[in-house]
C-alpha cells in the first residue's frame, strides 16, 4: 500500500496516538526538551529528532547511552511533571474533535507514551474527550517503537492486530504499529518521512463509516 494508491481502508478497531495525532503539543514538548538539552550540553535540534513518540526515559537512553537507566527514570519523572504543568499552546489537531465524535460506539483506543496525568491534561486542554480504552505509559513495560502498547490496545478491545489501523505522527510510533502487524495512517508532516501506509495532513482528511458487521471503513483524502 502507498499513500498515492489507497483511499479506503477497512478495519475492526482504530488505535490512536495522542501527541501530534490528536493533540498538537509541539510547543510545550519543544520548550521542555530544549531546556533538558541545554542542561546536558546537547544540541537541541538533534534532541528534537529523537523525542517524538517515545517515553521520556527511552529518549534519554538514546541520547545519553552511557547514563544509568535509574537516572533516566528519575529525570523522566521530573520531565513529566514539567510537561503536565505547561499547557500553553496545547490545541487539538484540526479535525480531531469531529474524528473522535465519529468513533462513538466503534472500537477504538488511545495508545500514548504519555502517562495518565499528562494524557488527561493534554486532552482536556485541547477540548477532546478521552476514549474509554486507554493504554498509557503505566500500561507497558517497553516504550514505542516497541509494539507492546498497540498490541495491548488491540487485546483490550478484543480485536486481532491485523484488523487494527493505527493513527500516528512519529517515526517511533509508526515503527511500533508496523511491528505490531497493523496498518498505519500517518498524520501530519513528521509522519511523511517514515513511510506510513497512508498519509494525511490532518484529521479533516479522514472520514469514518460504520460499514456494519463490525467493520469500520475509513475514507482517506
Amino acid at each position: 500500500m502507498t499513500a498515492t494508491t489507497v483511499s479506503v481502508l477497512t478495519a475492526r478497531a482504530l488505535l490512536l496516538d495522542m501527541d501530534g495525532t490528536l493533540v498538537n503539543s509541539d510547543a510545550v514538548v519543544e520548550r521542555c526538551w530544549r531546556r533538558w538539552a541545554d542542561r546536558h550540553g546537547l544540541d537541541g535540534a538533534e534532541v528534537m529528532k529523537v523525542v517524538h513518540g517515545r517515553q521520556g526515559h527511552a529518549s534519554m537512553a538514546v541520547l545519553l547511552p552511557e547514563r544509568p537507566m535509574a537516572q533516566n527514570h528519575a529525570d523522566n519523572a521530573r520531565m513529566l511533571a514539567e510537561e503536565t504543568a505547561d499547557m500553553d499552546g496545547v490545541v487539538a489537531v484540526p479535525g480531531a474533535e469531529a474524528f473522535l465524535a465519529s468513533l462513538a460506539g466503534l472500537p477504538h483506543a488511545l495508545v500514548t507514551s504519555a502517562d495518565v496525568g499528562l494524557s488527561s491534561a493534554r486532552m482536556a486542554a485541547a477540548g477532546l474527550g478521552l476514549p474509554d480504552v486507554r493504554i498509557t505509559a503505566e500500561s507497558v513495560g517497553a516504550s514505542k517503537p516497541d509494539p507492546e502498547g498497540f498490541l495491548k490496545g488491540a487485546a483490550e478491545l478484543g480485536i486481532a492486530p491485523e484488523d487494527c489501523v493505527v493513527f500516528e505522527d512519529s517515526g517511533a510510533g509508526i515503527d511500533a504499529g508496523r511491528s505490531a502487524g497493523m496498518r498505519v495512517v500517518g498524520v501530519g508532516p513528521r509522519a511523511g518521512a517514515h513511510r506510513p501506509d497512508v498519509l494525511v495532513r490532518d484529521l479533516r482528511e479522514v472520514r469514518v463509516e460504520d460499514a456494519g458487521g463490525g467493520v469500520i471503513r475509513l475514507h482517506v483524502g
